[in-house]
């Protein structure tokens, strides 16, 4: 079982030293046993404080973390099990109006086992409050950060921590709806943990709690520094354009082409990754989102990886562009695929469903989104992800309608047209900045323009038309 920290305690491990500052809030005077006369209540209320030294199951409070100020809300799970109350309700609400009026980011240290059984439907109740309270900070353009501790369970969980924009848990940690006396009894007790919640894409990461202040400081930072917008990356691969499409193809597929890890290194300081569509799926091969840091403000990226990208993917950065788009922080997007995973799975995974959602993202966001195609451009998988109006290409890229390959064999071709198939596609960079799909091609020198047709009115990334 992991270590269980009081809430001093893991205040102490997250805030700079000697910056965390209680928050008093408006907390109502408790009834006698409670607002259901509940026997004994009192009695249980008075062991918990002497236990813990605490007078509730939160301890409300601002702090520098990492540098960057925020509210902490931190679970004491000492004092009755961490449940909420009435005056527990209390204390959370004033903390987020605190943080609203401030404009600072919340972060709660969740370790609940749930809703207070001695109040009641009193104490479920305050799950719709602090939903509400959440749901106005949301709307505040506010980020929302939780640390998952051992246990988090119950309404704690299903509020505080997995309504937070991002989720970190320490290692081992029980995470779970049902808490160990409430589930079934032949449920398999490795799905309850912090590392089953990452694996099935309802939490973040699990990080060590000598390294959380380090990390949730860098996210408060990322979260809290918008950039004005997304400059497309420098191309890194091979400076001269394809002279057919079918040569197009072959450059965009082949295993030397630099892919987003390189490009994403390239282009940040640091960054911190999302993971997870919270639907229960990831997309690690096929998909990468986060934040980064790129002369000292926030970027956020949704980049394919050169794999067929899966549902869980897609609906991974569409959750990125929607946080991204409420916290004003602008988004690249990098498009490298052969298409949509087509499998069986994937249809029972609700691949139309998860494209749709991811196009109806990027049409809709309001920050500035820029799209570079570095490798395949396949299909409405690969256009899914792209900004209308604002993508550009590398020299070592392609877009087309489909694969030239099943375009061929859509069209009743024989093998040996494929070629033939391809560049009457016009799937070259140069096409595609000549048909207007794309602004322009990106160049590998600094102060170097493409080196497109002539006769072609392109822009470049850092020489765009007037």
């Amino acid at each position: 079982m992991p270590e269980r920290l009081s809430a001093r305690e893991v205040l102490a491990l997250v805030a700079d030293e000697a910056t965390f500052t209680e928050l008093p809030g408006r907390i109502r005077e408790p009834k006698t046993d409670g607002p259901l006369a509940w026997e004994g209540y009192d009695a249980s209320r008075a062991r918990a404080a002497g236990r813990t030294g605490e007078e509730e199951s939160v301890v409300c409070g601002t702090a520098r973390v990492g540098g960057t100020r925020a509210v902490l809300i931190a679970f004491e799970f000492g004092y009755l099990g961490g449940s909420l109350g009435e005056r527990t309700g209390d204390r959370i609400e004033a903390a987020y109006h605190h943080a609203r009026a401030h404009r600072l980011p919340v972060v709660p240290l969740v370790a609940t086992g749930g809703s207070r059984m001695q109040e009641g439907m009193l104490a479920l109740t305050q799950l719709q409050r602090v939903a509400r309270e959440s749901a106005l900070t949301r709307e505040a353009g506010l980020p929302q950060i939780a640390v998952l501790r051992d246990p988090t369970t119950g309404g704690g969980w299903a509020t505080l921590g997995a309504g937070a924009d991002v989720i970190l848990a320490l290692p081992g940690a029980q995470v779970g709806f049902a808490g160990s006396r409430v589930r079934p009894p032949d449920a398999d007790p490795a799905a309850y943990t912090a590392e089953a919640q990452v694996a099935a894409g309802s939490a973040d990461a699990v990080v060590r709690p000598e390294e959380l202040r380090e990390t949730l400081g860098r996210w408060l930072r990322l979260l809290t520094t918008p950039a004005g917008d997304a400059p497309a990356p420098r191309a890194l691969g091979a400076p001269d354009l394809p002279g057919t499409g079918w040569e197009a193809v072959q450059r965009a597929r082949s295993p030397e082409r630099p892919r987003a890890q390189a490009y994403l290194d390239a282009y940040f300081t640091h960054r911190v990754a999302l993971s997870g569509d919270r639907c229960g799926g990831t997309d690690p091969e096929g998909m990468l989102c986060g934040f980064g840091e790129r002369d000292g403000r926030t970027v956020a990226y949704a980049a394919q990886t050169g794999a067929a990208t899966k549902p869980a993917g897609y609906r991974t950065a569409a959750r990125l562009i929607r946080l991204a788009d409420r916290l004003d922080i602008p988004v690249l997007t990098l498009v490298d695929t052969p298409g949509a995973a087509n499998g069986a799975e994937s249809e029972r995974q609700g691949a139309g469903a998860a494209i749709a959602g991811l196009f109806g993202e990027v049409a809709s966001a309001r920050v500035p989104i820029t799209t570079l195609v570095i490798g395949e451009g396949g299909s409405g998988g690969a256009l899914a992800l792209a900004a209308p109006g604002n993508t550009w290409a590398t020299p070592d890229s392609y877009f087309s309608v489909i694969a030239p390959e099943l375009a061929a064999a859509i069209l009743k071709r024989p093998p040996e047209e494929v070629e033939t198939t391809a560049g009457q596609l016009r799937i070259r960079p140069q096409d595609l900045v000549e048909l207007g799909v794309v602004r322009g091609i990106v160049d590998t020198e600094t102060d170097a323009d493409t080196e497109a047709d002539t006769d072609t009115d392109t822009e470049t990334a850092d020489h765009p038309r007037p």
